[in-house]
Protein backbone atom coordinates (compact mmCIF):
# COMPACT_ATOMS: atom_id res chain seq x y z
CA UNK A 1 0.00 0.00 0.00
CA UNK A 2 1.47 3.26 -1.17
CA UNK A 3 2.36 5.73 1.69
CA UNK A 4 -0.29 8.61 2.34
CA UNK A 5 1.62 11.14 3.70
CA UNK A 6 5.34 11.65 1.95
CA UNK A 7 7.96 12.52 4.46
CA UNK A 8 10.29 15.52 3.81
CA UNK A 9 12.84 14.62 0.80
CA UNK A 10 15.88 15.29 2.95
CA UNK A 11 15.01 12.70 5.77
CA UNK A 12 14.56 9.90 3.08
CA UNK A 13 18.20 10.28 1.59
CA UNK A 14 19.02 10.97 5.14
CA UNK A 15 17.83 7.37 5.85
CA UNK A 16 18.73 6.06 2.83
CA UNK A 17 22.39 7.47 3.53
CA UNK A 18 22.35 5.68 7.39
CA UNK A 19 21.63 2.00 5.68
CA UNK A 20 24.23 2.38 2.62
CA UNK A 21 26.97 4.08 4.19
CA UNK A 22 26.87 3.25 7.82
CA UNK A 23 26.17 -0.29 6.92
CA UNK A 24 28.09 -0.65 4.43
CA UNK A 25 31.32 1.02 7.13
CA UNK A 26 30.20 -1.54 9.61
CA UNK A 27 32.73 -3.99 8.07
CA UNK A 28 35.22 -2.19 8.13
CA UNK A 29 34.62 -1.27 11.83
CA UNK A 30 34.25 -5.01 12.45
CA UNK A 31 37.99 -5.80 11.17
CA UNK A 32 39.51 -3.25 13.34
CA UNK A 33 37.42 -4.97 16.34
CA UNK A 34 38.66 -8.32 16.15
CA UNK A 35 41.88 -7.35 15.78
CA UNK A 36 42.00 -6.82 19.62
CA UNK A 37 39.10 -7.93 21.04
CA UNK A 38 38.29 -11.74 20.49
CA UNK A 39 35.71 -12.07 17.51
CA UNK A 40 32.29 -13.66 19.54
CA UNK A 41 32.62 -11.49 22.29
CA UNK A 42 33.28 -8.72 20.42
CA UNK A 43 29.95 -9.82 18.36
CA UNK A 44 28.37 -10.54 21.91
CA UNK A 45 28.83 -7.03 23.78
CA UNK A 46 27.44 -5.52 20.34
CA UNK A 47 23.95 -7.42 19.98
CA UNK A 48 23.67 -7.50 24.06
CA UNK A 49 24.10 -3.56 24.26
CA UNK A 50 21.66 -2.75 21.05
CA UNK A 51 19.18 -5.78 21.93
CA UNK A 52 18.82 -4.13 25.19
CA UNK A 53 18.38 -0.73 24.57
CA UNK A 54 15.81 -1.62 21.60
CA UNK A 55 13.83 -4.08 23.60
CA UNK A 56 13.84 -1.95 26.44
CA UNK A 57 12.41 1.18 24.76
CA UNK A 58 9.82 -0.94 23.30
CA UNK A 59 8.76 -2.00 26.69
CA UNK A 60 9.25 1.60 27.95
CA UNK A 61 6.35 2.64 25.22
CA UNK A 62 3.81 0.03 26.23
CA UNK A 63 4.21 -2.65 23.53
CA UNK A 64 3.32 -6.25 24.95
CA UNK A 65 6.38 -8.42 25.23
CA UNK A 66 6.68 -11.93 22.86
CA UNK A 67 4.55 -14.66 24.49
CA UNK A 68 6.46 -17.73 25.45
CA UNK A 69 5.53 -19.29 21.64
CA UNK A 70 7.25 -15.98 20.10
CA UNK A 71 9.99 -16.34 22.30
CA UNK A 72 11.09 -19.71 21.17
CA UNK A 73 10.85 -18.55 17.32
CA UNK A 74 12.95 -15.68 18.24
CA UNK A 75 15.66 -17.50 20.13
CA UNK A 76 15.78 -20.00 16.60
CA UNK A 77 16.25 -16.80 14.59
CA UNK A 78 18.42 -15.73 17.02
CA UNK A 79 20.55 -18.77 17.10
CA UNK A 80 21.08 -18.74 12.84
CA UNK A 81 21.40 -14.81 12.59
CA UNK A 82 23.37 -13.63 15.40
CA UNK A 83 25.15 -17.12 16.73
CA UNK A 84 25.98 -17.96 13.07
CA UNK A 85 25.74 -15.70 10.27
CA UNK A 86 26.89 -12.83 12.61
CA UNK A 87 29.93 -14.68 14.58
CA UNK A 88 31.09 -15.96 11.77
CA UNK A 89 31.42 -12.33 10.06
CA UNK A 90 33.25 -11.51 12.88
CA UNK A 91 35.32 -14.37 12.94
CA UNK A 92 35.72 -14.92 9.26
CA UNK A 93 37.11 -10.84 9.37
CA UNK A 94 40.05 -11.90 11.32
CA UNK A 95 41.35 -13.39 8.22
CA UNK A 96 39.33 -11.96 5.31
CA UNK A 97 39.41 -8.19 4.20
CA UNK A 98 36.53 -6.26 5.34
CA UNK A 99 35.07 -5.22 2.01
CA UNK A 100 35.74 -8.91 0.41
CA UNK A 101 34.07 -10.26 3.92
CA UNK A 102 31.00 -7.99 3.04
CA UNK A 103 31.29 -9.08 -0.77
CA UNK A 104 30.67 -12.96 0.20
CA UNK A 105 28.27 -11.79 2.20
CA UNK A 106 26.27 -10.61 -0.65
CA UNK A 107 25.67 -14.02 -1.54
CA UNK A 108 22.22 -13.90 0.78
CA UNK A 109 19.81 -13.11 -1.48
CA UNK A 110 21.17 -16.05 -3.82
CA UNK A 111 20.76 -18.23 -1.40
CA UNK A 112 17.64 -16.74 -0.21
CA UNK A 113 16.74 -17.51 -3.52
CA UNK A 114 17.61 -20.94 -3.47
CA UNK A 115 15.30 -21.02 -0.27
CA UNK A 116 12.27 -19.71 -2.02
CA UNK A 117 12.84 -22.39 -4.42
CA UNK A 118 13.70 -25.43 -2.60
CA UNK A 119 12.26 -25.01 0.36
CA UNK A 120 9.21 -22.30 -0.08
CA UNK A 121 8.55 -23.04 -3.24
CA UNK A 122 7.17 -19.51 -4.37
CA UNK A 123 10.18 -19.07 -7.09
CA UNK A 124 10.72 -20.99 -10.18
CA UNK A 125 14.34 -21.82 -10.94
CA UNK A 126 14.22 -19.85 -14.50
CA UNK A 127 16.92 -19.33 -17.53
CA UNK A 128 17.69 -15.57 -15.67
CA UNK A 129 17.60 -16.95 -12.00
CA UNK A 130 20.14 -19.70 -12.94
CA UNK A 131 22.39 -17.38 -14.96
CA UNK A 132 22.19 -14.99 -11.88
CA UNK A 133 23.17 -17.56 -9.69
CA UNK A 134 25.92 -19.38 -11.71
CA UNK A 135 27.28 -15.61 -11.92
CA UNK A 136 27.38 -14.88 -8.21
CA UNK A 137 29.38 -18.28 -7.86
CA UNK A 138 32.16 -17.31 -10.51
CA UNK A 139 32.57 -13.95 -8.79
CA UNK A 140 33.15 -16.44 -5.59
CA UNK A 141 35.38 -18.69 -7.25
CA UNK A 142 37.60 -15.66 -8.76
CA UNK A 143 38.26 -14.62 -5.38
CA UNK A 144 39.08 -17.61 -3.56
CA UNK A 145 41.07 -19.19 -7.19
CA UNK A 146 44.60 -19.89 -6.66
CA UNK A 147 45.08 -20.69 -9.95
CA UNK A 148 43.63 -17.63 -11.66
CA UNK A 149 46.30 -15.31 -12.42
CA UNK A 150 44.48 -11.85 -11.84
CA UNK A 151 46.99 -10.54 -9.30
CA UNK A 152 47.07 -10.33 -5.19
CA UNK A 153 46.19 -13.21 -2.69
CA UNK A 154 42.81 -14.97 -2.67
CA UNK A 155 40.99 -15.20 0.09
CA UNK A 156 41.66 -17.38 3.00
CA UNK A 157 40.05 -20.31 2.00
CA UNK A 158 38.69 -21.41 5.77
CA UNK A 159 37.31 -17.38 6.06
CA UNK A 160 35.59 -18.00 2.73
CA UNK A 161 34.06 -21.03 3.62
CA UNK A 162 32.75 -19.26 7.09
CA UNK A 163 31.33 -16.37 5.24
CA UNK A 164 29.05 -18.63 2.92
CA UNK A 165 27.85 -20.19 5.83
CA UNK A 166 27.08 -17.25 6.92
CA UNK A 167 25.02 -15.93 3.97
CA UNK A 168 23.24 -19.57 4.03
CA UNK A 169 22.34 -18.79 8.04
CA UNK A 170 20.38 -15.71 6.87
CA UNK A 171 18.94 -17.26 4.15
CA UNK A 172 17.66 -20.47 6.03
CA UNK A 173 16.37 -17.77 8.52
CA UNK A 174 14.98 -15.68 6.53
CA UNK A 175 12.59 -18.52 4.92
CA UNK A 176 12.02 -19.47 8.76
CA UNK A 177 10.64 -15.84 9.72
CA UNK A 178 7.95 -16.34 7.13
CA UNK A 179 6.19 -19.50 8.95
CA UNK A 180 6.64 -18.88 12.37
CA UNK A 181 5.08 -16.58 14.95
CA UNK A 182 6.70 -13.37 16.12
CA UNK A 183 5.43 -9.94 17.36
CA UNK A 184 3.57 -7.72 14.83
CA UNK A 185 6.18 -4.76 16.07
CA UNK A 186 9.42 -5.08 13.87
CA UNK A 187 11.26 -3.00 16.68
CA UNK A 188 10.10 -5.50 19.21
CA UNK A 189 10.69 -8.65 17.39
CA UNK A 190 14.37 -7.17 16.38
CA UNK A 191 15.32 -6.20 19.31
CA UNK A 192 14.65 -9.33 21.11
CA UNK A 193 16.41 -11.61 18.53
CA UNK A 194 19.24 -9.18 19.05
CA UNK A 195 19.29 -9.51 23.11
CA UNK A 196 19.12 -13.42 22.51
CA UNK A 197 21.59 -13.34 20.40
CA UNK A 198 23.88 -11.37 22.32
CA UNK A 199 23.36 -13.85 24.79
CA UNK A 200 23.84 -16.62 22.55
CA UNK A 201 26.75 -15.56 21.66
CA UNK A 202 28.29 -14.57 24.67
CA UNK A 203 28.03 -18.57 25.64
CA UNK A 204 29.63 -18.94 22.54
CA UNK A 205 32.43 -17.05 23.26
CA UNK A 206 32.55 -18.60 26.73
CA UNK A 207 32.60 -21.99 25.31
CA UNK A 208 35.77 -21.21 23.49
CA UNK A 209 37.52 -19.41 25.90
CA UNK A 210 37.39 -16.06 24.53
CA UNK A 211 37.18 -14.38 27.95
CA UNK A 212 40.29 -15.56 29.28
CA UNK A 213 42.24 -14.06 26.31
CA UNK A 214 40.38 -10.85 26.82
CA UNK A 215 41.72 -7.72 28.90
CA UNK A 216 39.92 -4.90 28.95
CA UNK A 217 42.88 -2.47 29.81
CA UNK A 218 45.04 -3.81 26.66
CA UNK A 219 41.99 -2.79 24.27
CA UNK A 220 42.70 0.45 22.09
CA UNK A 221 40.46 3.44 22.52
CA UNK A 222 40.50 3.20 18.61
CA UNK A 223 39.12 -0.59 19.14
CA UNK A 224 36.27 0.93 21.57
CA UNK A 225 35.36 3.42 19.51
CA UNK A 226 34.68 0.65 17.00
CA UNK A 227 32.33 -1.11 19.03
CA UNK A 228 30.48 1.90 20.05
CA UNK A 229 30.20 2.55 16.06
CA UNK A 230 28.84 -1.06 15.98
CA UNK A 231 26.28 -0.26 18.49
CA UNK A 232 25.20 2.97 18.04
CA UNK A 233 25.76 3.90 14.28
CA UNK A 234 25.16 0.25 12.71
CA UNK A 235 22.32 -1.66 15.04
CA UNK A 236 20.37 1.05 16.90
CA UNK A 237 20.91 4.14 14.32
CA UNK A 238 20.86 1.68 11.04
CA UNK A 239 18.07 -0.59 12.48
CA UNK A 240 15.89 2.84 13.21
CA UNK A 241 16.62 4.11 9.62
CA UNK A 242 15.68 0.54 7.93
CA UNK A 243 12.60 0.28 9.54
CA UNK A 244 11.26 3.96 9.13
CA UNK A 245 12.26 3.45 5.19
CA UNK A 246 10.26 0.29 5.28
CA UNK A 247 7.44 2.35 6.44
CA UNK A 248 7.64 4.84 3.79
CA UNK A 249 8.98 3.74 0.08
CA UNK A 250 8.85 0.33 -1.16
CA UNK A 251 10.77 -3.07 -0.47
CA UNK A 252 12.36 -3.23 -3.92
CA UNK A 253 13.75 0.56 -2.94
CA UNK A 254 14.75 -0.45 0.31
CA UNK A 255 16.16 -3.61 -0.68
CA UNK A 256 19.05 -2.08 -2.58
CA UNK A 257 21.02 -1.56 0.34
CA UNK A 258 21.73 -5.21 -0.44
CA UNK A 259 24.35 -4.52 -3.34
CA UNK A 260 25.48 -1.06 -2.41
CA UNK A 261 26.55 -2.06 1.01
CA UNK A 262 29.71 -4.38 -0.41
CA UNK A 263 30.51 -1.62 -2.85
CA UNK A 264 30.86 0.90 0.21
CA UNK A 265 32.57 -1.63 2.04
CA UNK A 266 35.14 -2.38 -0.62
CA UNK A 267 35.50 1.48 -0.97
CA UNK A 268 35.91 2.07 2.46
CA UNK A 269 38.23 -0.87 3.25
CA UNK A 270 40.23 0.28 0.12
CA UNK A 271 40.52 4.25 1.01
CA UNK A 272 40.04 4.26 5.18
CA UNK A 273 42.03 0.32 5.61
CA UNK A 274 44.45 0.13 3.49
CA UNK A 275 43.29 -2.76 1.73
CA UNK A 276 44.00 -4.02 -2.06
CA UNK A 277 41.82 -2.90 -4.86
CA UNK A 278 43.35 -5.26 -7.63
CA UNK A 279 41.81 -6.98 -10.77
CA UNK A 280 40.82 -9.97 -8.55
CA UNK A 281 38.65 -7.63 -6.10
CA UNK A 282 37.03 -5.68 -8.93
CA UNK A 283 36.47 -8.91 -10.70
CA UNK A 284 34.91 -10.84 -8.11
CA UNK A 285 32.89 -8.04 -6.49
CA UNK A 286 31.20 -7.04 -10.45
CA UNK A 287 30.30 -10.64 -10.62
CA UNK A 288 28.32 -11.00 -6.80
CA UNK A 289 27.06 -7.71 -7.36
CA UNK A 290 25.15 -8.15 -10.64
CA UNK A 291 24.15 -11.37 -9.63
CA UNK A 292 22.70 -9.87 -6.59
CA UNK A 293 21.20 -6.88 -8.61
CA UNK A 294 19.23 -9.44 -11.04
CA UNK A 295 18.27 -11.59 -8.13
CA UNK A 296 16.75 -9.19 -6.30
CA UNK A 297 15.53 -7.65 -9.21
CA UNK A 298 13.41 -10.74 -10.24
CA UNK A 299 9.81 -11.23 -9.64
CA UNK A 300 8.36 -13.49 -7.79
CA UNK A 301 6.79 -16.62 -10.19
CA UNK A 302 4.47 -18.54 -7.73
CA UNK A 303 3.56 -22.24 -8.89
CA UNK A 304 0.40 -23.20 -9.32
CA UNK A 305 0.19 -25.69 -5.94
CA UNK A 306 0.72 -23.28 -2.85
CA UNK A 307 3.54 -24.25 -0.92
CA UNK A 308 2.77 -26.32 2.83
CA UNK A 309 3.42 -23.63 4.36
CA UNK A 310 0.68 -21.17 3.23
CA UNK A 311 -1.99 -23.70 2.91
CA UNK A 312 -2.00 -24.05 6.95
CA UNK A 313 -2.38 -20.12 7.11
Amino acid sequence: MPPTDRPPAWKTLMAFAIIYFVWGSTFLAIRVGVREVPPFLLAAMRFLVAGLVLFGWTMARGERPPSRRQWASLSLLALLIFALDYGLLFWAEQRVPSGLAAVLLAMIPAFMALSEIVFLRTQRLTVRLALALLMGLAGVAVLVSRSLNLGGLPIDTRGAIALLVASMSWSVASSFARMLPLPSSKVMSSGAQMLAGGIFLGLTAAALGEFRNFHPSAVSRGAWFCLLYLIVAGSIIGFTAYVWLLHHESPTKVGTYAYVNPLVAVLVGYFLGGEALGPRTILGTLFVLISVVVITTTPAKKPAVAPLAEEQL
